[in-house]
């Protein structure tokens, strides 16, 4: 029988903060009943394993981070918007690194498809609007800037900013700013 108290949410919740304390490749079932001071095997009545454990943690994350965007872009239109965006996949993952990390786990389609992603995606569709882009080439554009966003925040909480100047505090409005500016002047359709 689980322990009184443990839920499914609570250990999920759990999860996610031991993956913003030390990483999210060291969350296991095992390290989670740690934890609470439990068997693992009273865990497995609201968790099947260590793999469904992490996808409830970037499944959780996912939520959080499209809440947060949800409040962020509301009533903001073009570079506004985007800032707004950007900022908080930026804060996100400096106040929870575990968790942003738990984000980028690759998820099965099925999974995927009900998850918060699918909100974030519409949001960041929502916002090229703003920027006239052709239908045929938001997909680009959400590709584009999700590998910005996740690429410039990752390296920085990696370290790879702080072997020189300027710190990161400066090169991130200019990165935006080259953002706005591609986004308002976006290139054509290719020559085949």
């Amino acid at each position: 029988m689980a322990r009184a108290g443990l839920t499914r949410e609570r250990l999920l919740r759990a999860g996610a903060e031991l993956a913003d304390e030390t990483g999210f490749d060291q969350v296991t079932v095992s390290a989670l009943a740690r934890r609470f001071d439990v068997k693992v095997a009273s865990l497995y009545s609201h968790v099947r394993n260590s793999q469904d454990l992490r996808t409830g943690i970037a499944l959780l994350a996912l939520e959080e981070m499209a809440d947060r965007a949800a409040d962020a872009v509301a009533g903001r239109a073009g570079k506004e918007a985007l800032t707004a965006l950007a900022d908080v996949y930026r804060d996100y993952a400096r106040e929870h690194p575990g968790r942003f990390a738990a984000a980028q786990l690759r998820l099965d389609p099925e999974t995927a498809a009900t998850s918060a992603g699918v909100r974030q995606s519409r949001m960041t569709r929502a916002l090229l609007r703003g920027y006239d882009l052709p239908e045929a080439d938001r997909t680009h554009a959400v590709r584009l800037l999700g590998s910005v966003f996740y690429g410039y925040v990752t390296m920085e909480i990696g370290g790879s900013f702080s072997h020189s100047g300027p710190g990161p505090e400066e090169s991130w409005p200019r990165v935006l700013d080259a953002l706005d500016a591609l986004l308002r002047n976006w290139p054509g359709q290719p020559a085949p």
